[in-house]
């Protein structure tokens, strides 16, 4: 599966906070979410993200709180994958439980500007810069874990199975 979108550009040590502040954390409504997404690392964000964007970040992306509004939000606002040099753990776990991909790219940052075309490859982990011509790899994303992500998380995942083993 391959995934293409429009460059946005954010540096390291980007928290929780940063992606969804505390203030929004009393709804879990993913529409609403959406709508204040990276507003304290970039105002301009939640306006002018498009569906199908791509964030690509610097080290450490998603650190802080292990809750899942962060990158639910991420998706909510449709956002089709993150690519970073590193992820925080939970963050990592979390963003593949609700189905949202990520990819560990430590390059890509360093030599992509804001607005570049990338696509990503899931299957054989090349990422490209569209605009540049330039290619990456990364891990690709192993086939279970792109079934998480093609049911849109692990909850849809699980109830789909348990729903096929129902029937049996």
């Amino acid at each position: 599966m391959k995934i293409q979108g429009r460059v946005w550009k954010f540096g390291d040590n980007i928290d929780t906070d940063a992606i969804i502040p505390a203030r929004y954390l009393n709804t879990s409504d993913e529409k609403e979410l959406a709508k204040h997404v990276m507003e304290d690392a970039d105002r301009d964000f939640p306006s002018k993200v498009k569906p199908g964007d791509i964030i690509i970040a610097g080290k450490n992306f998603g650190c802080g709180s292990s809750r899942e509004h962060a990158p639910i939000a991420i998706k909510a606002a449709g956002i089709k994958a993150v690519v970073a040099k590193s992820f925080a753990r939970i963050f990592f776990r979390n963003s593949f439980n609700i189905g949202l991909p990520i990819f560990e790219v430590p390059d890509l940052i360093d030599e992509t500007k804001k607005g570049d075309e990338i696509e990503i490859d899931m299957d054989t982990g090349e990422v490209i810069n569209l605009t540049t011509g330039k290619k990456y790899t990364t891990k690709p994303i192993p086939s279970f874990m792109q079934e998480l992500i093609n049911f849109g998380g692990l909850v849809e995942w699980t109830k789909n199975r348990l729903s096929k083993e129902v029937i049996r």
